[in-house]
């Protein structure tokens, strides 16, 4: 790491567009698709904007996740890393291993079968907005509580613990705070979750955490507590939080674009198509994937060294013209394309197909049932997500 003194020019974050990549980032990745920059936390590293080479480096063998400091954060502090389970801080072969035992749990099959059950909480959502009547808070009524409900009945979350998951989910995701405030909330996650495996034990259900409860450890005997429970915070954090903004962003965007939400109302079959070019303009991981250089990688012509940390910015990924032609262009009849926003390599994201079905439901549903749904402020009056891990909206005030 080298000082910020040095020069190297800030990553942008200020965006003219609230559903376009901050400006000045088309400009880096046309200039250099690797390069240095400064980073929140004042440290200089690289810098990766380009398409080919943000997947060159999220598959290769020679990056890890386990970098030395936080690049996003002011104070640049890394959180304290769980153990087994928790993918998002493991490299392989451990990594592997977890990851392995997790999927069996993810599969494309199993993920269609809760379509029911998915199609019935955003239509006892929906009733309840059309019993309130407008204006409603779109976020507060169906983005955070749908996929919330989702993944806390595939893990088994109690319904009068979900508040509290919700709440600890928020603080979790926030990078303007101290890493205090962040630890908090994990010990506050970690309470919730052991005392959620012990009920499992004695009483095993019909969920994922009791699934796991019987399968074998390739290291030896059962999974134990602390792989369970760093397994379901990681997924259950990142499968509410994720799903959650892109439901709210997703909304705004089509509302906000008529011509696109009037199409896909002509032609309910388009939803698949406008899933994924909604995953692509918005990727909602705005400040892109960490890691440090394990051995010395050259990428685009550039030689990262062993020890250096590296930031795969994987919204500007998307928007390179290289990948798709036209990028800023939001349409939801382009073809779909091997987009980032689930990430890519070994640590692309393992419910991206629960996702994807979550969002189906959620758009067609949504926008079949309100025919004359529409904003109930101007798109410069949102406020959006720009303190959080996740890009999203706080609220989305709508009426019909």
């Amino acid at each position: 790491m080298t000082d910020a003194a040095t020069g190297a020019p800030p990553v942008p974050r200020t965006r003219s567009c609230p559903f376009l990549p901050p400006d000045g980032l088309a400009d880096i990745r046309a200039a250099a698709p690797v390069t240095r920059a400064t980073f929140p936390s004042g440290d200089e590293a690289w810098l990766l904007t380009g398409y080919e080479q943000v997947r060159a480096m999220l598959r290769h063998p020679g990056f890890s996740v386990l970098v030395p400091r936080a690049l996003n954060t002011k104070d640049g502090v890394v959180a304290e890393r769980p153990g087994r389970g928790s993918l998002l801080w493991q490299d392989p072969p451990e990594h592997t291993g977890d990851r392995r035992l997790l999927a069996k749990e993810f599969t494309v099959r199993r993920m269609q079968q809760l379509r029911p059950n998915i199609q019935r909480i955003v239509d006892d959502h929906l009733d309840a907005m059309e019993a309130k009547g407008g204006p409603i808070d779109l976020v507060q009524a169906l983005a955070v509580p749908v996929p919330s409900m989702v993944i806390s009945d595939l893990f088994g979350v109690p319904v009068d613990r979900r508040p509290e998951f919700q709440d600890i989910a928020e603080a979790m995701m926030r990078v303007d705070q101290d890493a205090e405030a962040t630890h908090a909330a994990g010990l506050r996650l970690g309470g919730l979750l052991y005392q959620l495996v012990q009920e499992r034990r004695a009483a095993p259900g019909d969920d994922l955490i009791s699934a796991l409860i019987t399968m074998d450890d390739p290291e030896g005997g059962q999974l134990d507590d602390m792989f369970l429970m760093n397994a379901a915070g990681t997924l259950l954090i990142a499968a509410h939080d994720t799903t959650a903004c892109m439901i709210g962003m997703g909304a705004a965007l089509l509302l906000d674009r008529p011509d696109q939400l009037a199409l896909l109302r002509q032609d309910p079959s388009l939803i698949g198509n406008a899933v994924e070019e909604l995953l692509r303009y918005l990727t909602i991981g705005q400040y892109g994937a960490e890691r440090v250089a394990t051995e010395d990688v050259e990428l685009g012509g550039v030689t990262i060294r062993k020890g250096e940390q590296v930031i795969a910015h994987v919204l500007a990924a998307d928007f390179d013209p290289a990948f798709v032609p036209d990028p800023e262009r939001f349409d939801i009849t382009r073809r779909p394309s091997p987009h980032l926003a689930f990430g890519f390599g070994a640590h692309q994201c393992i419910g991206q197909q629960l996702a994807r079905i979550e969002l189906q439901i959620v758009f067609e549903t949504l926008f079949r049932r309100f025919p004359t749904l529409q904003l109930a402020v101007p798109t410069d009056q949102l406020r959006f997500r720009d303190d959080m891990v996740f890009y999203g909206v706080h609220e989305l005030p709508v009426t019909w």
